[in-house]
């Protein structure tokens, strides 16, 4: 067949398969233009999901009617100041969207710039351009996009049934929208609101915690920890959730690059990395991170939708990621979601047998003046999670009266330092006083406000593993020799591993030495670990550098190794502890940080307010 020129409205049909491959990027396309326009306040309106209908109003500055008619042209942008394709300050840029969305549908564009007396409307019917005409509109532009794909059966073929069109749609605009909190959303299926999000007040980072508030959860705003950091001109700032906030998926982690939305594979390992210490790996933290650095740095010109980038200087980017989410959560303390609270005071409230009737009481007496129906079926008032904010900040360092239980091993039950004159009441502190231990397994303890009720062994794995790990940087992990070194049974490949790893697990203060085909010989453990079972630890090492493989060395990997070490030398659930010995570790988990959670995610204490313990009884 001869070379020949296509024809330019199939030239912009392929053009729209590359930036508009569903209703959604369409929406995408469009609001991104609004904002680039300067708008305060976006309206969308979709039906049959987007495929029938899209109308989007702004308010932003508006166009002229040359200006109108040469947008709708292939390669006509107003966004680029020159022609460097690496300086590009604004969300849209590649100027293929107008001509690619009129080319597979009945495209109208109708604005009018400030200060003008008319507005004008243009035509674009399957790739055919109309001329501007006068038409009626206040100050901006609204789009309608009519019979998208109309133009191509196949494309409209693929598309998913209308309720999963508008969620794109949804997921899109709210995405834009945390970016942007100073502008107002509004987003209608079928004359349904389903979106409705008012500007923002305040500084930047407020504003962003209330937006993001308004989509991720309130749950997501009151245990959000904020971020703010900058180095060599490439500035990071946003909300991260805490550590015992997370999810099954990665589908609340939102990131941003100079405002655009991207989805971009070394961001999310960044955070990985940052959150390694404190999630198994099937667990994803809630947040949202807004990078900003100089369009020269980053390359987003490598994804038709623009939803990937390309660092210039990718470590710098990794690291600051890296080192400002970990000091973000080192500032939070001990801090434990509130989720955890409301979770166990739901679980604490009985619900009513059938609808309309009294919940069934355990007691054999009920007063039947009374009618608790309305208390126990009412959820938590808002106002817990905003009483706990105290509670929840972090202390100063406590002086020496930790002394004695720093130097004791990890896995004895900790020494009591008796509290001085002039300290404060023991129930003053954040974690209260102790009262009693629970199922061998639980302490209870006491504050001024309500109860506290710590996992004894979650809180002690997190305290021997922050222990282990300011034990590496300062020289080393200290050992303690065996009286009789202990032999452990494995079968042969995991000896062969272990002994493959000796000398990097001899720094970590576990020295084993060869016994043998399948054994081997454990001269030394971590003093940290105390009386520890050295079996099951080898054992679970074995299991866990057999799933590390042989890429990474330990250091590099130091979370597992450590994790595993912590866990064997914590004081176990079942094991009796004194009084004294419970304030003293509700003292250390005070005054170490990450402590609101252990190695595997999970919260290490929940607290419950008086007030609302009160309310279980309708006491209130």
């Amino acid at each position: 067949m001869p070379i020949r020129m296509l024809p330019e409205t199939l030239v912009n049909r392929i053009a729209a398969g590359e930036v508009v491959e569903r209703p959604a990027a369409a929406v995408k396309e469009l609001v991104e233009n609004a904002i680039d326009a300067g708008a305060t306040r976006i309206d969308v309106v979709v039906r049959d999901g987007g495929k029938s209908l899209i109308t989007i109003a702004d308010d932003g500055c508006g166009m002229t009617p040359d200006e109108l008619a040469l947008a709708v042209e292939r390669h006509a942008t107003s966004k680029l100041p020159s022609d460097d394709l690496l300086d590009i300050r604004s969300l849209g840029f590649r100027g293929e969207a107008l001509p690619s969305i009129g080319a597979v549908s009945r495209l109208t564009i109708t604005s009018r710039p400030r200060g003008a007396d008319s507005a004008w409307s243009l035509l674009v019917d399957a790739g055919s351009k109309g001329t501007p005409q006068p038409a009626a509109l206040a100050q901006g532009t609204r789009v309608e996009v009519r019979d998208l794909f109309a133009a191509v059966p196949a494309r409209l073929k693929f598309l998913k049934a209308a309720r999963t069109e508008f969620e794109h749609i949804s997921d899109c605009i709210e995405r834009l929208a945390m970016a942007h909190p100073g502008v107002a959303f509004t987003l209608a299926d079928d004359a349904r609101s389903a979106l409705r999000l008012s500007a923002a007040q305040g500084d930047l980072l407020d504003a962003r915690l209330s937006r993001l508030g308004a989509l991720m959860g309130r749950d997501f705003q009151d245990n959000a920890v904020p971020v703010q950091a900058a180095r060599e001109a490439v500035t990071l700032a946003g909300w991260i959730g805490l550590p015992t906030l997370h999810r099954p998926t990665a589908r609340h982690q939102h990131l941003f690059v100079n405002g655009r939305p991207v989805r971009d594979k070394l961001m999310v390992g960044a955070v990985r990395a940052a959150y390694a210490d404190f999630l198994p790996r099937d667990r994803h933290p809630m947040l949202a991170l807004f990078l900003d650095l100089d369009p020269q740095e980053v390359d987003v010109n490598v994804h038709p939708a623009k939803a990937e980038v390309r660092f210039r200087d990718q470590g710098l980017v990794r690291g600051l990621i890296v080192g400002a989410l970990k000091h973000a959560l080192a500032e939070a303390g001990h801090r434990a979601s509130t989720t955890v609270g409301l979770a166990t005071l739901g679980a604490l409230r009985p619900e009513p047998e059938e609808p309309g009737t009294q919940p069934a009481s355990p007691l054999p007496y009920r007063n039947p003046v009374q009618s608790w129906g309305g208390s126990y079926g009412s959820s938590v008032p808002r106002g817990l999670a905003d009483r706990a904010a105290a509670f929840q900040a972090p202390l100063p360092p406590l002086q020496g009266r930790l002394a004695g239980w720093q130097a004791a091993p990890a896995a004895r039950p900790p020494e009591y330092a008796p509290p001085t004159a002039s300290a404060p009441p023991l129930d003053a502190h954040p974690l209260g006083a102790a009262r009693a231990q629970v199922h061998n397994t639980y302490i209870v303890a006491q504050t001024t406000e309500g109860i506290v009720i710590v996992d004894q062994h979650a809180a002690h794995e997190r305290l021997v593993y922050e222990r282990m790990k300011a034990a590496l940087l300062d020289g080393g992990v200290k050992r303690q020799a065996l009286l009789i070194p202990e032999v452990v049974e494995l079968d042969e490949p995991s000896a062969n591993r272990l002994l493959t790893r000796a000398a990097e697990l001899a720094e970590l203060g576990l020295v084993v030495e060869g016994f043998g085909p399948g054994c081997v010989m454990v001269r030394e453990v971590p003093a940290l670990l105390g009386q520890s079972d050295v079996k099951s630890l080898v054992r679970d090492l074995a299991e866990e550098l057999a799933e590390l493989g042989d890429a990474l060395s330990l250091k590099e990997r130091l979370e597992d190794v450590c994790g595993t070490m912590a866990c064997h030398g914590s004081v176990r659930a079942g094991r009796t502890l004194g009084i004294e010995e419970m304030n003293a570790l509700l003292r250390q988990m005070e005054a170490t940080p990450h402590s609101g959670q252990c190695n595997h995610g999970r919260p290490t204490y929940v607290e419950l307010k008086l007030a609302d313990i009160e309310k279980l009884f309708g006491r209130r």
